[in-house]
């Protein structure tokens, strides 16, 4: 009898116990992401942008309930959840007031609605990508103003040529910095509303009044960002005095782009950057097109960081100018003419106490190479990143850089040809063996019975 109890008391016990698991479960979730990548997560540069971003945040979906649609949003939107315990997501059913839906511009099913701190954005496309980068978007106090000084055969933020930097502008906008063409043929003074001057390799000299009105313009604690080419008569001299640096003369040669098959030695590629917070965790190549070395003037009137270097088996090579598909052995390092031996700094990050009025920080980027956001080259490793972390640490948003969707990296699987041919004779031939012989041996084991 008290055998029989103890069972009933332990079946009783049992189905108590798993009922109470059961409710929890509905109360209480764990999460576990063990993909390779992370895929199923957010990613690190993700959550440091939720945490930058005090107060709540309301998603608005324009899903249908019919289908799995919302089940996705909600299962993607949940890695945000998880993350900020203010963030919220709401459904509304499109058809509920298709009139409404038309007037708000809703326009796909699914629409996502981001808001934040009394702005809002739209996004069409799901993906870490896209939420994050409005999420920065919103979380900028103001539109950030970037003009790109035109008249002189600068590149163009908005072209499509080869040289132009139409792809990166379309990036920059997506990223709520605001570009625009500043003509100081027409503009006697730079517009105190400019958080950040970029002066993209002019092909013809600026004259002397243009020249000084940049030059004002940093005297005024302007940030500047400026791009540089080897032989470039920009007729900046005063400008360069002004940030107490010199363009040594030729291009860079770096015979250790050989290792990375660049068969071009006038291509520097870089892959090890000085500690700077532009280079922090940045771990990605760049490529850079026949760079220019820099050299500070001394007594230098800026705090310098190197942000970019060629090797130690680089040097600048004033006399003969290597051409795509020259052999790195053909050009040579003799000492004259001004040559110097490398790691030769090509990048400086410069800054100093700003006279702006509630700026702390004045803040410059001189690049001895304008191709490597150029259209052509925009798409060469990290060369994208890297430019977008230029803006950043520009405009003074330092945590903020690229959110990237994940990479999968364990989908791909490589065979060598034995391994291809014996798992195709396994599932051919040796698989319908096996289920026959089985069922053989079954068959016979059952006779004797």
């Amino acid at each position: 009898m008290n055998e029989r109890l103890n069972n009933i008391v332990h079946v009783v016990l049992l189905i108590v116990s798993a009922l109470l698991i059961g409710f929890l479960s509905t109360r209480y979730g764990f999460v576990h992401d063990i993909s390779r990548s992370q895929r199923a997560s957010l990613s690190e540069p993700s959550t440091k942008l939720l945490a930058a971003m005090p107060g709540p945040i309301e998603i608005v979906s324009y899903a249908r309930p019919q289908g799995n649609l919302r089940k996705t949003i909600g299962d993607f939107i949940a890695r945000y959840e998880r993350t900020k315990s203010d963030l919220t997501l709401t459904f509304i059913d499109p058809d509920a007031d298709p009139d409404a839906m038309r007037a708000a511009g809703v326009q796909i099913d699914g629409e996502l609605e981001l808001k934040y701190n009394g702005r809002s954005e739209r996004l069409r496309t799901l993906s870490e990508a896209e939420i994050s980068s409005a999420l920065l978007r919103l979380s900028r106090n103001h539109e950030r103003l970037v003009a790109f000084l035109e008249g002189e055969g600068e590149r163009k933020p908005d072209g499509v040529a080869n040289a132009d930097l139409g792809q990166f502008g379309a990036t920059l906008k997506q990223r709520g910095i605001h570009s625009v063409n500043l003509a100081l043929a027409t503009t006697v003074r730079v517009p105190d509303n400019v958080d950040l001057l970029v002066i993209a390799n002019p092909r013809v000299a600026f004259s002397g009044a243009a020249a000084m009105a940049i030059v004002d313009y940093l005297e005024r604690g302007g940030n500047l960002l400026w791009l540089l080419e080897a032989d470039e008569d920009n007729g900046l001299d005063a400008l360069a005095e002004a940030l107490s640096i010199r363009v040594l003369p030729g291009v860079i040669v770096d015979g250790a782009g050989m290792a990375y098959g660049i068969q071009d030695p006038s291509f520097v590629a870089v892959n090890r950057y000085p500690a700077h917070a532009i280079d922090k965790d940045f771990d990605l190549g760049t490529l850079f097109p026949q760079p220019v070395a820099l050299a500070q003037l001394a007594p230098p009137r800026w705090d310098f960081k190197s942000i970019l270097q060629s090797s130690a088996q680089s040097w600048n090579e004033a006399g003969h100018i290597p051409k795509a598909g020259e052999a790195a052995g053909d050009v040579s390092y003799d000492g004259v003419d001004g040559e110097i031996s490398g790691p030769l700094d090509f990048g400086f990050a410069m800054t100093r106490l700003s006279p702006r009025p509630g700026t702390h920080e004045q803040r410059v980027v001189v690049i001895g190479d304008g191709d490597f956001i150029s259209n052509s080259y925009i798409g060469n490793g990290g060369n994208k990143d890297f430019g977008t972390r230029v803006f950043d640490w520009l405009l003074a948003d330092d945590a903020l850089i690229e959110v990237t969707e994940p990479a999968a990296q364990d989908r791909a699987i490589t065979l060598s040809d034995p391994a291809l041919a014996a798992i195709s004779f396994g599932f051919l031939l040796g698989l319908p063996f096996l289920l026959a012989g089985s069922g053989l041996w079954i068959w016979r084991r059952r006779r004797r019975r």
